[in-house]
C-alpha cells in the first residue's frame, strides 16, 4: 500500500528514502561489488551516498574472480573521489582496487558467500591486512557507514538548516 508517494523504497538496498527537496548531485562515488550477492549492502551504500549529495555510479559483479570485468572500468576508477568496494568470500577485490585508484577506497566486507567466510570475518580480516595505502574498513555489513563517509569523503554533507 502506498503511504506517501514521496517515499522510495529501494528494495535491494531494504531502504527507504524521503528527499524533501530535490539536490544537485556532485563529484563522483563509484559503486564496486566483488559478486551479486553484495549488492544489497552496496545498494545501501549507494542510496547513503545519492541522499547526502553525491553522484553515485555503479559496478556490480566484477570481483577479482573475472578480472577483466573490473578492468573494463577503470576509468570510473580513475575517475572517482571516492570507491566504495563490496565483497565477501575471501575480501580480495578492495585490494586490488586499491592498487588501480588514484583516491580513498571504502573496503565493505559482507555476511554472504559460500565456504568458509565466517559470517563476513575472513573477508573483513583480509581488508584489515591488505597493503594498499588508501583503503579504510568499515564493518560488516555496513553500508550506510560506507555511504556516508564516501559522501563525506566526496565533497561533504551539507546540513541544512
Amino acid at each position: 500500500r502506498e503511504i506517501d508517494e514521496r517515499l522510495i523504497y529501494n528494495e535491494p538496498g531494504r531502504t527507504i528514502t524521503l528527499e524533501a527537496k530535490e539536490r544537485k548531485k556532485t563529484g563522483s562515488v563509484l559503486e564496486i561489488t566483488a559478486g551479486t550477492a553484495d549488492i544489497p549492502v552496496a545498494e545501501e551504500a549507494a542510496v547513503t551516498a545519492s541522499i547526502s549529495g553525491a553522484h553515485v555510479e555503479r559496478v556490480y559483479d566484477a570481483g577479482v574472480a573475472g578480472i577483466h570485468r573490473l578492468l573494463a572500468h577503470n576509468d570510473k576508477i580513475q575517475g572517482a573521489r571516492c570507491i566504495v568496494a563490496v565483497a565477501g568470500m575471501e575480501g580480495a577485490l578492495p585490494s586490488v582496487v586499491g592498487g588501480l585508484a588514484p583516491c580513498p577506497v571504502i573496503a565493505v566486507p559482507t555476511s554472504v558467500g559460500y565456504g568458509s567466510h565466517l559470517g563476513g570475518l575472513a573477508p573483513m580480516l583480509t581488508m584489515l591486512n591488505s597493503c594498499a595505502p588508501n583503503i579504510t574498513v568499515v564493518n560488516i555489513d555496513n553500508g550506510f557507514g560506507a555511504g556516508f563517509s564516501a559522501a563525506m569523503i566526496n565533497g561533504g554533507v551539507k546540513r541544512e538548516t
